[in-house]
């Protein structure tokens, strides 16, 4: 599903026109991004799905390429947790 069909998927199931369900989309997505930037706090959407910071620390690989050891910097990325809901409809 593409943003275009869920913007009419919610339009549809919330009664609202399409261009306030993608405002609701769009608030959403910036919401989300804000907490995950921010990193002190998760996002929680009861039985459906929560969101937050990792830390990833510093770490040594090797280049598929050529072999070679590389260092890979310590930074951050997101963990997504699938709640009940989502885990239910998934069986």
């Amino acid at each position: 599903m593409n943003r275009t069909e869920l913007v009419a998927a919610i339009s549809e199931r919330a009664g609202l026109p399409k261009k306030d369900a993608d405002a609701v989309l769009s608030a959403l997505a910036e919401i989300a991004g804000e907490i995950v930037f921010k990193g002190d706090e998760k996002l929680l959407i009861p039985g459906f799905l929560t969101l937050e910071r990792t830390h990833r620390a510093a770490r040594k690989a090797r280049n598929p390429q050529t072999g070679d050891p590389i260092e890979i910097p310590a930074g951050y990325s997101v963990k997504a947790t699938a709640g009940s809901k989502l885990k239910e409809a998934v069986k």
